[in-house]
């Protein structure tokens, strides 16, 4: 599986900003599609998920502000970012796991940075 992140930039404080992470193969076969970020100096953390059932998962940090999403039809998975905040600084790397196998199988994108000036 490859997947292909865009959308990052440079934006406000308090702007908004649309991620999308497009996949090789439909997405109907994988389990899981999510984002996570790796901000200087810290560990990589969840972001957020979604299953291939459209249930939903937030890191506690953004949520509130930002929605995943998911279009089967396009094979892409977004996240829309609102209310940004310098501390959502970071390379956000899309994830697809396949959870039919132990261990799952992960797939994970080049990263598209987002930076937020205060």
């Amino acid at each position: 599986v490859q997947l292909q992140a865009s959308g990052g930039g440079l934006v406000q404080a308090g702007e908004s900003l649309m991620l999308s992470c497009a996949a090789s193969v439909s997405i109907e076969s994988i389990n899981v599609m999510g984002w996570y970020r790796r901000a200087p100096g810290k560990e990589r953390e969840l972001v957020a998920s979604i299953t291939s059932a459209s249930n939903t998962n937030y890191g506690d940090s953004v949520k509130g502000r930002f929605t995943i999403s998911r279009d089967p039809a396009k094979n892409v998975i977004y996240l829309r970012m609102n209310s940004l905040k310098p501390d959502d600084t970071a390379v956000y790397i899309c994830n697809a796991r396949i959870t039919d196998y132990d261990p799952a199988y992960n797939f994970w994108g080049q990263g598209t940075l987002v930076t937020v000036s205060s």
